[in-house]
């Protein structure tokens, strides 16, 4: 009995087993999809999708830049044992070339592998954010990653106009430790500074402030928040008297890309 690609992807939503193993278990069966289930089931290879629903909040982020492009790539796991695995980490750093190398879709494309290590290692294994940056012509493009247990948990990528190669490393690792939100004021949502705003305002009016004196207190209130979650106007990690801004000086971030996990 034949079978299509459609049969092993019927056959993998059925049980949640890998692409190559609900395959194998179609050509050991002449292609008969009921005694495949079972066969699957016999070996211990069925057991994927009672995994599925389990928190996957650990895992890897892998960093890789050749030239002026640039990857990041999340795998989720649920456990730092697996997430620190050679074979782990191995597959989070192969899909951060592949993605490098041939755009977002390259990680995608690797389903079949992180099926086949989700039954290899019993746990969610899923792919999660996927980042690849370009730099333009006479940009330069920098990184830094954070590591901890021998993993990345922490990935950032900036893409820096008329700077320098350390000066673009500079923000990177600046953004590592700060965690921006956003690159400037304008770019924060309308509706979460009015929601900012009004917490600011019920703060101050709960600390007993006067009431003529809220509008001017509420606007300094709301700069802070500005200094607190847009990058450009941060305080400097390594220099908190000046100003991301003013680090940067006659150089412009064009655009910075941050994954973390854990």
């Amino acid at each position: 009995m034949s079978f299509t690609a459609k049969d092993v992807q019927a056959l993998r939503q059925a049980t949640g087993a890998g692409m190559m193993d609900a395959k194998r278990a179609l050509e050991a069966n002449d292609g008969d999809m009921e005694v495949a289930k079972q066969w699957l089931r016999e070996k211990g290879l069925a057991k994927a999708a009672e995994r599925s629903d389990r928190a996957n909040t650990q895992g890897a982020v892998a960093l890789t830049v050749d030239g002026d492009v640039g990857a990041i790539v999340q795998l989720k796991c649920e456990t730092d044992f697996v997430a620190s695995s050679d074979q782990f980490k191995g597959l989070a750093d192969e899909l951060a070339k592949a993605v490098a190398a041939s755009g977002p879709e390259a990680a995608a494309e690797k389903a079949a592998v992180i099926d086949d290590l989700k039954l290899t290692l019993k746990e969610n294994i899923e792919l999660g954010t996927v980042v690849r940056v370009v730099a333009a012509p006479g940009d330069v493009l920098d990184s830094y990653l954070h590591t901890q247990g021998g993993r990345g948990v922490n990935a950032v990528l900036v893409e820096l106009a008329g700077g320098s190669q350390e000066l673009a490393h500079d923000v990177a690792v600046h953004i590592g430790f700060a965690k921006p939100r956003y690159l400037r004021r304008e770019d924060v949502p309308a509706d979460v500074v009015e929601h900012e705003r009004h917490t600011l305002e019920a703060i101050s009016r709960n600390e007993g402030k006067p009431e003529a004196a809220l509008p001017k207190i509420v606007e300094g209130r709301l700069n802070g928040f500005f200094r607190e979650v847009c990058l450009l106007e941060q305080a400097y990690v390594k220099d908190e008297k000046q100003s991301i801004s003013q680090l940067l000086g006659d150089a412009r971030i064009v655009r910075y890309e941050q994954v973390t996990i854990g």
